[in-house]
Formats: structure tokens, C-alpha cells, sequence
């Protein structure tokens, strides 16, 4: 142990000295004012060749670059900067970045989310529309779901009733015009058909061809009860064809809410499902008609079906025809 610390005491005794030798004595000529603490050079021309040069070292073993728009100026050790410098050369050999190549203009478009605004107003609208009518007409709504479902045996009562009511039966006209033509913009833009960017433009073509539509064919069916002399039969015809329509434009608003603000699984099912109820009412209405129109004209099953044919499906088929091939042709 004791020779350990000796042998200790003499690599610091033999560090020290050689410490001493390496730092130079101070000259006694250098020094002034001692009584101040405050050291004084007074000759120094012997250590400024030194200085110069260790700066001049240490300003040599920098690059210094002057930017502006183009160029680069370096220098180098031993050049005191007066020769700018092409960097050119030292941007080709860059092998992640292009500096020199041709520019590539990239467009991004703007992302704007989509927005639901103008769809929740519009259902909210409908909504309280048919909200007006039901507060306001509650007692025509009632006997105008009984008579659709046949549960009174006073139907000839009520559907004079119902018939002496033209507003509220002119209120729900309008909606099953806007319930039926937004549905139809649903079901182009679910089907990939037209521009979805037009979807507007869509709800309105489409209210505006049932419009016209049930339009016409009120106008076609009131001239043939005229030259025909059924008009009694005409007027129950049509009496059951807005009953149903009526009917569909209040079933279609839970579903166009549902469509509206759902994913699109449950869109498929809300569509699916309001398109089998929707077929269903046709069919209803078919049979409904025929029922009365037969105690009516005593019209046969044969002549009621080539009626539907040529009055009805002919002309859907055909609209639907035009209409798709329309929207394949402009979009």
C-alpha cells in the first residue's frame, strides 16, 4: 500500500515539472504596477508576429461564403478573397437534390371538405313544411291515411271529405314534388350517374320533370274523360294516383334524412328498402285503380293492363331512357 501511494506522489511530482518547463517565464519587463494587481504590457512587439499568424491559421481553416442571388465566393488557405468562385459545379454533384435541372411544377388543389349545410337546411325545411300542414290540416291527413288503408267503410264520405280540401292537398302535391325529386338526385348520384358536383342542378331537374310530368298527365286524363264522357271515372282515377303520391312524399322524408347523413352501408339499406316500399305502393295503386275503375266502366282486367302499359310504364321507360342517356353523353 505504501509503495503504491510513493510511486503515486512521484508521476504527479514528475507531471508537475514537466508543466513548469512547458509554460513560459514571464519577463520582469512586462510587468508594471504590481502594487495595482494589475498586469500592464508595456513592450509587445515581440508577440505580434505570433498573433498575426495564429489568426491568420485559424481565419484560413474557415470557408467563408458571401451569398447573393447566384454565386458563392470562398476562400481557401493562403487566398485572401478576392476571386469569387462558380458553385456550379459543386451543385451537380448534389445527387439528392436537382438544383440545376429543369423546374417541375407540381398543382396541388385546394382541399375543401364537403359540406352538409345546405342538405340539413333543405330537410329541415321539408320537415317543418309537412310539420304546418299536419298541425294545420290534421283532419284531411287523417282521412287521407284511412282512405289509403282502408280501414272506415264510410269512403264514399270521406273521400268527398278529402276532395272538397284542395289546399292541403295542393300543399302535399308540392311535397312529393320536392320529397320525389330529391330522392331522384340521391339515386343518380348513389348510381354514378351525371356529376356529382351538379347535385343541385340534379334535385332541381327532377322535381321539375315530375312537376311536369303528373302535369300532363292530369291535363291528358281530364281531355280523355271529356271526349269519352267518364269523367266520374277520371276523377276517381286520379283521386287514387295523388292519394298515393301524396302517400310517397311523406314515407320518403325519414329516408332521405337517413340517406342524407348516414355511411354508405346503411345508405344501401335505406335505398334498398325504400325502393321495394316504393314499388310496393305502385302496385297497391294499380289494384286500387282497377278496383274502382271497374265499378265505375266495368273495364276488364286485359284493357286496365294495356292501360298501364301504354299510360304508364311506356312512358317511364322511356324518360328513364333519355334521361341516362343524356347524363352519359354530358358528363
Amino acid at each position: 500500500m505504501a509503495k503504491r501511494a510513493i510511486l503515486f506522489l512521484f508521476i504527479l511530482f514528475h507531471l508537475s515539472l514537466v508543466r513548469a518547463q512547458s509554460v513560459p517565464v514571464p519577463d520582469s519587463s512586462r510587468l508594471a504596477d504590481t502594487t495595482s494587481g494589475k498586469p500592464v504590457l508595456k513592450d509587445t512587439a515581440h508577440i505580434r508576429p505570433v498573433i498575426r499568424k495564429q489568426a491568420k491559421a485559424a481565419v484560413d481553416s474557415v470557408l467563408v461564403y458571401h451569398t447573393d442571388s447566384l454565386r458563392f465566393t470562398e476562400r481557401k488557405p493562403g487566398d485572401f478573397g478576392h476571386l469569387p468562385v462558380d458553385r456550379t459545379e459543386l451543385l451537380q454533384t448534389q445527387a439528392f437534390f436537382n438544383f440545376l435541372g429543369k423546374p417541375i411544377h407540381v398543382r396541388a388543389e385546394r382541399y375543401e371538405p364537403a359540406s352538409y349545410d345546405a342538405m340539413f337546411y333543405l330537410l329541415i325545411v321539408m320537415l317543418f313544411y309537412f310539420a304546418i300542414v299536419k298541425l294545420f290540416f290534421a283532419k284531411y291527413l287523417s282521412n287521407l291515411l284511412i282512405l289509403f288503408f282502408r280501414a272506415s267503410m264510410r269512403q264514399q264520405q270521406l273521400r268527398e271529405q278529402v276532395l272538397q280540401s284542395p289546399f292541403p292537398s295542393l300543399l302535399l302535391n308540392n311535397l312529393f314534388i320536392f320529397s320525389g325529386g330529391l330522392y331522384c338526385a340521391f339515386l343518380l348520384r348513389f348510381y354514378h350517374y351525371g356529376n356529382p358536383e351538379r347535385f343541385w342542378l340534379h334535385f332541381l331537374y327532377s322535381a321539375a320533370l315530375l312537376a311536369i310530368l303528373y302535369l300532363l298527365k292530369y291535363l291528358i286524363l281530364r281531355i280523355t274523360g271529356w271526349i269519352f264522357n267518364i269523367n266520374r271515372a277520371v276523377e276517381t282515377y286520379l283521386f287514387v294516383v295523388f292519394m298515393t303520391n301524396k302517400i310517397i312524399g311523406v314515407f320518403l322524408l325519414p329516408f332521405l334524412v337517413l340517406i342524407s347523413f348516414s355511411g354508405p352501408v346503411v345508405s344501401v339499406i335505406g335505398i334498398t328498402i325504400s325502393i321495394i316500399m316504393i314499388s310496393v305502393f305502385y302496385v297497391y295503386r294499380f289494384i286500387a285503380s282497377y278496383a274502382t275503375l271497374h265499378k265505375e266502366i266495368n273495364i276488364s282486367g286485359l284493357h286496365f293492363i294495356l292501360y298501364l302499359c301504354a299510360f304508364e310504364i311506356a312512358p317511364l321507360l322511356l324518360i328513364y331512357k333519355v334521361l341516362i342517356t343524356y347524363l352519359e353523353k354530358a358528363y
